[in-house]
């Protein structure tokens, strides 16, 4: 297969995780005899110092123009620490969504066996959990009129949603969950919100359409509760924007750390795959920012193109080097390891999957960490 990719690194620690997941698509062509072409372009604070944009021209046509999209992190404490700002890098994403139609926005959440002393949840609690979060990614309140007065001492944001824009992402949501454990749970705020109302009304009414599928409601402060309560009642959550927003950052816990977490943003046409972390800017050019989210994140841009035995294979070697515990120090506060060795290993790995033993050695020194 032959892929043109964009690579959008962003800001922070986004070049340093995505070059990793490059090598890991790298070592995958190599391995499988597919052919993947990379082609890079900025957004973000660093477009912002450059053209005064967040979002170039060139961005979005490359975007446009290519099969998938790779995308790193977003944000600098210039702009998170000045509310007065009128250009910010976050807008450069949001308007991405809008640009490429990313209406579905896809969040697994999965607890490692390797990792459960990580986390901060008892391990009885989060044993076994699995779960996708599908969060509508084009509506809302982040997207709806905004007003502020000209004093400054007023604002609202206005929450629209439309049946059109309910129904594509609910579809995707039971149709995923029929792969799964057959149970879709709808989080909202129904007691109190119209647009919640829409959203229970339009979901009910699909449903009927997917008749093995099980259909739960919570509302979201419940939501939120049971995820830290019991998170193994949930299989799949379907949810609006902001709310999905908050509950995936809550479910990263769970695995123990955000670097952990990938997501694959979808649209009719166009799809662009990213870590859920931010742009940790404390961690940045220091080789200590966690890869594997990144890595995780190409692997679900080659489950998107149904290359399943590859996507499978980068999964492997990645729950490989948290059983070797070859991590980066947010898993090991002694780890040894960076964000460049980790990506090496698993990179080595995707290649030389038949070889079970490792060199230590090697792996210290940055070599090859296959024998």
């Amino acid at each position: 297969m032959i892929l043109n990719i964009a690579v959008l690194p962003g800001d922070g620690i986004g070049p340093e995780v995505t070059r990793q997941a490059v090598k890991i698509l790298k070592a995958v062509g190599e391995t499988y005899n597919h052919t993947f072409n990379f082609h890079e372009e900025i957004i973000g604070a660093v477009a912002i110092d450059k053209f005064g944009n967040p979002l170039p021209d060139k961005t979005i046509e490359l975007c446009l123009k290519s099969d998938a999209v790779l995308f790193g992190a977003i944000g600098d404490p210039k702009y998170d620490n000045d509310p007065t700002a009128k250009v910010r890098p976050e807008q450069g994403l949001l308007k991405l969504r809008k640009s490429l139609g990313l209406y579905a926005n896809i969040r697994p959440i999965k607890a490692y066996p390797t990792l459960l002393e990580k986390s901060p949840l008892k391990k009885d609690r989060i044993e076994g959990v699995d779960f996708i979060i599908f969060r509508e990614l084009t509506g809302g309140i982040y997207f709806g009129e905004k007003i502020l007065s000209d004093d400054g001492s007023y604002a609202s944001d206005l929450c629209e949603y439309s049946e059109i824009e309910i129904e594509r992402i609910a579809h995707l949501a039971f149709k995923t969950a029929r792969k799964r454990k057959k149970k879709v749970t709808l989080v909202d705020k129904a007691n109190v919100l119209e647009t919640s109302r829409l959203w229970r009304k339009i979901t009910t009414h699909i449903a009927k359409s997917y008749p093995d599928i099980q259909l739960d409601f919570l509302f979201i402060d419940n939501a939120a509760m049971q995820l830290i309560l019991n998170p193994g009642q949930f299989d799949v959550i379907l949810t609006e924007n902001m709310f999905g927003d908050i509950i995936s950052d809550e479910g990263s816990v769970i695995g123990g750390s955000i670097g952990l977490l990938a997501s694959a943003s979808i649209g009719d046409e166009n799809a662009l795959f990213e870590p859920i972390h931010g742009s940790y800017p404390q961690a940045k050019n220091k080789d200590i920012a966690n890869p594997i989210a990144s890595i995780l994140s190409a692997a679900m841009l080659l489950e998107h193109f149904k290359l399943y035995e590859e996507a499978k294979a980068v999964t492997k070697a990645i729950e490989r080097s948290l059983e070797l515990n070859i991590v980066t120090p947010d898993l090991n506060v002694e780890s040894k390891y960076g964000t460049k060795k980790v990506g090496n290993f698993i990179a080595d790995y995707i290649a030389n999957s038949d070889d079970i033993n490792y060199n230590q050695e090697n792996i210290d020194f940055g070599q090859s960490t296959i024998i």
